[in-house]
């Protein structure tokens, strides 16, 4: 999944405390809600959006919907902030350097 798609499925503060309580283990869907008192459609929607993006996956067991967190998707935003963090620490690092030298004239 693109990683713009799993920005933008965190990007709602439902979703992300969805996620977060998944990261302790599955749930079902009347789990999820319960802590946001959302009405089964508005859950189904919320839950659609982070299946949609490869952040969550969901199968039925009977008449339950049990949901699972999906960590590939969360791998892929690590390694991009892994990156973008070296790239600053590099950059502060030569600033720092060329304000160093500044010093030392």
């Amino acid at each position: 999944m693109p990683l713009a798609s799993t920005f933008a499925a965190l990007a709602d503060p439902t979703r992300l405390a969805i996620v977060q309580r998944l990261s302790r283990g599955e749930a079902t869907m009347g789990e999820l809600a319960a802590p946001h008192r959302l009405t089964p459609p508005a859950m189904t929607k919320h839950v659609g959006v982070l299946v949609d993006a490869g952040v969550v996956s969901r199968r039925k067991l009977g008449r339950t919907v049990v949901c699972t967190l999906q960590p590939a998707a969360l791998t892929e935003v690590q390694g991009w902030l892994g990156d973008l963090t070296a790239y600053w620490n590099s950059t502060v690092d030569r600033l720092e350097e060329l304000l160093g030298s500044d010093n030392d004239d």
